[in-house]
């Protein structure tokens, strides 16, 4: 078993004991003859997922009580274990209580503990896009847990990109959507720019080999460093780093240990998958109430090109909301700091309450 792996049923075990709920069970559902939107198929797709509470269903026979959760590029379920996010959301009386809810959270294609190319196959694995990350969410509700109707679809960065296409692709399929740290639009300006920043770097890269490198390719550490300077917002960069001397400690420390943890497949195939988004056209499918949470200092998503304000006008019962910058605000990454936005996600719950 990978050092990964342990780390992460470690990570789990040490949450756990910690916290005021229950902990979560940990497990994988095998999506077979699983066939990507290019064409390509694979046999056999393990997804990894976290499971909090047990389904609950009405005289129908509809699931009333699941959630499912979603994480940002090259993250995992484990991020949703953090006490920003789970000493918030999932204690006894809180949003969402996993005494009440039955949590889903899994791992996306090419993923943490999911089927990914550094499980073996390395630039040999399918093409993915996020349609097939989607496909495969559908399936481990469906089929491997038997779910047919989710209480909300939450999601961060990448899984905020998700939950808008799970609103216009299975509009039936939720009662709440709620997107965070996302635009409902394909990737374009410098949200491309840097993407393609870190894709040109590891595939240019002298030991890259066609993605068979025996060593992590260069191209790598730009990934890294690209990666650590758009998560958090300036000011809170400056406040650690006041001089050039902590600013370059600081970023070659940030660098060494996500290089301890990164694959340049795994990251080139998460970034690439971005590239088949795009809700923009079909907004207007969505049905169920969806409340988009950004934050002002997101350097991803910026507030000033004014893409949420005016898309959001097109879904029927949509509703967005900035998060003004503050001294509790930390970038990008505030979709992570429930803290934040909870209260909102409370009000949507209550708004969506099956009367």
């Amino acid at each position: 078993m990978c050092k990964v792996v342990l780390f992460a049923f470690s990570m789990i075990a040490t949450l756990a004991a910690a916290a005021d709920y229950p902990p979560p069970v940990a497990a994988d559902f095998v999506l077979t003859n699983f066939q990507f939107h290019s064409g390509q198929t694979l046999p056999a797709v393990r997804l990894h997922y976290l499971q909090f509470g047990t389904p609950e269903r009405d005289r129908n026979g509809v699931v009333r009580n699941a959630v499912l959760i979603l994480h940002g590029t090259t993250g995992s379920s484990a991020q949703f274990l953090l006490p920003q996010f789970a000493s918030e959301l999932y204690g006894p009386g809180q949003p969402l209580d996993v005494t009440r809810y039955c949590l889903i959270i899994p791992d996306n294609l090419g993923h943490g503990q999911s089927s990914k190319p550094s499980d073996g196959l390395r630039a040999a694995f399918p093409n993915y896009g996020y349609r097939d990350m989607l496909d495969a969410q559908y399936r481990l509700l469906t089929e491997g847990l038997q779910v047919n109707h989710l209480r909300l679809v939450i999601g961060t960065s990448m899984g905020g990109m998700h939950t808008w296409l799970w609103g216009e692709t299975h509009p039936d399929f939720m009662d709440a959507l709620l997107p965070l740290a996302s635009l409902p639009t394909q990737i374009s300006g410098r949200n491309r720019i840097w993407r393609r920043v870190i894709m040109d770097a590891i595939r240019d890269s002298p030991d890259w080999q066609n993605g068979n490198y025996q060593s992590p390719p260069s191209g790598l550490r730009v990934a890294a460093e690209m990666l650590y300077f758009m998560g958090e917002n300036p000011v809170l960069r400056l406040q650690e780093s006041p001089t050039l001397k902590r600013a370059d400690e600081n970023l070659d420390r940030s660098v060494t240990n996500a290089l301890a943890k990164l694959d340049a497949n795994d990251v080139l195939y998460a970034l690439a998958a971005s590239a088949d988004y795009d809700p923009g056209p079909t907004l207007e499918k969505i049905q169920a109430p969806l409340l988009a949470v950004n934050s002002a200092d997101d350097l991803i998503n910026p507030p000033e090109l004014g893409v949420l304000e005016r898309e959001i006008k097109r879904v029927k019962h949509g509703q967005a909301i900035l998060i003004p910058l503050s001294d509790q605000t930390v970038g990008h990454g505030s979709h992570t700091k429930a803290v934040l936005w909870e209260k909102n996600l409370v009000r949507l719950l209550q708004a969506t309450e099956a009367k």
